[in-house]
């Protein structure tokens, strides 16, 4: 396994709960400060965080018609579904770490917080029951929310070619929304590639001037 990412070791509970939920609330800021790791590899200027991208897709959530879906949940499933990056950072393909392994060290680190932290209250199992949620993804919700962050992917992809002239985002839009299965945000994607296109187009038309 080649990696040059050194994962931190998991939190030793005090015993004290006031203690280790501090803890919790403490960690949830690496959300707020680790850059999202496939903007850092195509070295775009200040790229977003990890948190960043989990508040976009909750304002998604909540701009569906669906009105099959648990909207709430949807919202809350956007808020947790990356939580485990707080503990082991956004890993990315290049890293070489195997799915199964990466898997492992984020149901590790929801343990951690779920047991160790906050001490399996009511609160801690709701959290760890939205992850595993989306983890599995056999529900409407589940899959829905998957979809959101393949498109705020998509939609952030779009927004460095615009502010930043990347040019070499193409694999984002390849591996996301192809992907997206539920019919409104495949409109969504739909919309995003026709802006998409017409950027494209003025933009060489200001090359050839």
């Amino acid at each position: 396994m080649s990696t040059s990412r050194v994962f931190p070791p998991p939190y030793t509970p005090t015993g004290n709960e006031a203690s280790d939920r501090l803890a919790f609330f403490h960690i949830l800021e690496k959300l707020k400060t680790q850059r999202r790791t496939g903007w850092v590899d195509h070295k775009i200027p200040n790229p977003e965080s990890i948190s960043d991208h989990m508040y976009r897709m909750a304002v998604l959530a909540m701009c569906t018609s669906n009105e099959a879906l648990d909207i709430s949940k949807c919202v809350m499933m956007c808020l947790v579904h990356d939580l485990a990056e707080a503990q082991v950072g956004d890993i990315a393909p290049r890293e070489n770490i195997p799915k199964a392994e990466k898997q492992r060290r984020e149901a590790n680190a929801m343990h951690n917080f779920v047991h160790d932290m906050l001490h399996d209250s009511p609160a801690a199992k709701k959290i760890e029951a939205l992850w595993e949620e989306y983890e599995h993804g056999q529900t409407p919700e589940a899959r829905f929310v998957k979809d959101l962050d393949r498109f705020e992917m998509a939609s952030q992809a779009l927004e460095y070619e615009r502010d930043h002239d990347a040019t070499t985002l193409q694999p984002f839009f390849d591996s996301s929304l192809p992907k997206i299965r539920h019919p409104e945000v495949q409109g969504w994607a739909r919309d995003l590639e026709a802006e998409r296109s017409q950027m494209k187009a003025k933009q060489g038309g200001k090359s050839q001037n």
